[in-house]
């Protein structure tokens, strides 16, 4: 039981016992303000004098007043002493506000486990400057941590909204087991259709089975570590540049992806006619083209159909030059 509910429950039987005893007063002959006084005082163990002399019946009343008061007085008072003294008023109050401080964010990320790959992932996108809320049921695991939080198995669809899966751009899922991971992904598909799921895979096998749960992309961290060891022996600078490229946010430089709309002046244009690099002074690396293939240092007379993905290299100027460029139409950073 939260501590709130828990004061507030001990709270309503001593207004209880208060009205109890001021109405019971009351019928015995005491006035109003008389009455509160005599209620507070006997169930406060005060001890001042009666303000009424009291008979038979007034004394059996006063006596089942004690009995019934003083216990719930000093129940209520050691609910109250308890949540001070150990906290949990505080916590639950930090709690109210960050699930207020949740429920308004928008386009973030949801980082389901916070383990080392959770912790990762987390840390990189905090780094972008995108909102991130980490779930996991360990409370431990997330104590002082700087971004939004949720405690709870993410398994729960009740966590996952708590966790504003309803306004998320993407859900990470690190969970430790495959099958845990299978869950989330069906969980969050089915509340969120066109939502981003990445899902963590420990074993092979069971990359087909997420891709089938509804995960966009799948990711086994083991298989990636063996592959950029393997890249760093046989061709160690290029790995490296790729690496810090990547995910050195000290470097100026980084890759970026943006998408031809139809509502884009690329759009139907080609290479040549748009002229990225004179443009945006950006690299173009790479087009998507909107089947998936992917086009590597494509031709100048390559056409731009909407819904190709632009892959490019630059610093953060040329890239949001490139951004500009792409969407000006839309009345998205239009110069």
């Amino acid at each position: 039981m939260s501590p709130l509910l828990r004061i507030g429950r001990a709270l309503g039987a001593f207004g209880f016992v208060v009205v109890a005893g001021t109405l019971g007063y009351v019928v015995l002959g005491f006035g109003i303000l008389d009455a509160l006084y005599q209620t507070v005082t006997t169930i406060s163990t005060v001890g001042f004098r009666e303000v009424h002399p009291l008979g038979a019946v007034g004394q059996i009343f006063t006596i089942l007043l004690i009995l019934a008061g003083v216990g719930t007085a000093l129940y209520t008072f050691g609910v109250i002493l308890e949540a001070l003294i150990e906290g949990h008023l505080r916590q639950h109050m930090e709690r109210r506000r960050m699930d207020r401080h949740i429920s308004r964010m928008t386009g973030h990320a949801i980082i389901c486990g916070f383990g080392r790959v959770g912790r990762a992932g987390a840390q990189y996108l905090a780094t972008l400057g995108m909102p991130v809320v980490v779930v996991d049921r360990d409370p431990e695991r997330l104590a002082d941590l700087d971004v939004p939080t949720v405690v709870g198995d993410v398994t729960d669809d009740e966590v996952l909204e708590a966790a504003g899966i309803g306004r998320a751009h993407a859900l990470i899922t690190a969970l430790d087991t495959d099958a845990d991971n299978v869950y989330v992904t069906l969980s969050s598909r089915a509340l969120r259709p066109d939502l981003i799921i990445i899902a963590r895979a420990r074993n092979d096998g069971s990359t087909s089975k997420l891709i089938r749960a509804g995960a966009n992309r799948v990711v086994n961290p083991q298989l990636i570590g063996g592959r950029r060891m393997g890249a760093f022996a046989l061709q160690p600078h290029v790995a490296e540049f790729l690496d810090v490229v990547m995910h050195d946010e000290t470097l100026d430089y980084r890759i970026e992806e943006v998408e031809v709309s139809a509502g884009s002046p690329l759009a139907g244009r080609t290479l040549a006619e748009a002229d990225l690099a004179a443009a945006t002074g950006s690299l173009l690396m790479a087009l998507r083209s909107p089947t998936g293939q992917f086009i590597a240092n494509p031709p100048l007379e390559r056409r731009l159909d909407p819904g190709t993905i632009v892959i490019a290299l630059g610093t953060a100027p040329q890239l949001d030059a490139l951004r500009r460029e792409v969407k000006q139409s839309e009345g998205i950073g239009s110069p």
